[in-house]
């Protein structure tokens, strides 16, 4: 399967049109529609349902597409990284992180690079732990800020310094928002919007304790900005990580912490034996030095 052809399936995938695709690939429309048909023989699956006005993608168009993209993003960076010389630091560092108060601290590691080294790019992704972990494991990331607890046996990673604690977000008129800390007799009868990670959720199970069992957890949201949003429309209280919402507006929902406390930590990780461009080996070579220089500076 050739990457020219995967292009050109994306184009016209995105641009749901023969027409429209050739002309920005710059193509002829006869020769756009034998490559496709050439590739759904190749596949030996439809990809495509021809309509009279636009073009859709059959269920297995949609892994294609899917795949497609992943394909060609490897692609783009491994072109990137072999064109870069040895006697420069160039090219584009692919990180995954959160929502998470150590991305206060990812930045300043991102900024103080960026100083030393100003050819280089940054692209950051956000997601939760697993989707960050399967990313890297893809090799479409080169490294991730990973919410604890996490499978770390197959990475290399350095520890952060912040505590991430878990809080409750609450809607501007719910009676608990007077208290100062929610704790879990105030979740009892009332909806709960949870985390997706199966591993977090154990973690907030046991912080419930017996009272888990009444829990009503009809909700869950990977991203803790799409929580908040349900609790505006009175959904239920979410449960998110305190500095993964620095903007609030307190006029709609507010942030208390949960007491007795609970807190976690997070890694910066990247996978063990694994080549990277020179870009990501100089940003990890650099990594504890810089995160040794964030702390003193924060001690100050």
């Amino acid at each position: 399967m050739e990457i020219r052809l995967l292009k050109y399936f994306l184009a016209v995938a995105e641009e749901e049109s023969i027409t429209q695709a050739a002309n920005l690939l710059h193509v002829t429309q006869p020769t756009l529609s034998r490559q496709l048909r050439d590739l759904e023989a190749e596949t030996g699956v439809r990809l495509f349902h021809r309509g009279t006005r636009r073009i859709t993608l059959t269920p297995e168009g949609i892994l294609l597409r899917r795949r497609a993209a992943e394909i060609l993003s490897l692609v783009g960076k491994t072109e990137q990284e072999l064109a870069t010389s040895d006697k420069e630091i160039a090219g584009r560092i692919a990180i995954g992180c959160g929502e998470l108060e150590a991305v206060r601290t990812l930045t300043q590691l991102i900024a103080a690079f960026g100083e030393r080294y100003p050819q280089v790019d940054f692209e950051i992704f956000t997601a939760d732990s697993d989707t960050l972990q399967e990313r890297m494991d893809q090799g479409i990331l080169d490294l991730a800020l990973l919410l604890e607890p996490v499978d770390v046996a197959k990475y290399s990673y350095v520890r952060l310094p912040q505590r991430e604690r878990w809080a409750a977000v609450l809607p501007a008129d719910s009676p608990l928002a007077a208290k100062e800390a929610i704790t879990v007799a105030d979740f009892v009868g009332n909806t709960i919007i949870l985390p997706r990670r199966a591993k977090v959720q154990r973690e907030l199970a046991n912080w419930f304790g017996a009272a888990w069992g009444q829990m009503r957890t009809r909700y869950t949201s990977n991203l803790s900005t799409n929580a908040s949003i349900m609790v505006r429309q009175h959904l239920g209280i979410a449960v998110v990580l305190e500095g993964s919402l620095p903007f609030v507006d307190e006029k709609e929902i507010h942030v208390r912490p949960l007491t007795p406390e609970l807190a976690t930590t997070t890694v910066l990780a990247w996978k063990s034996q694994q080549p990277f461009g020179r870009a990501a080996t100089k940003f990890i070579e650099c990594l504890e030095d810089m995160l040794r220089e964030t702390t003193t500076d924060a001690g100050k």
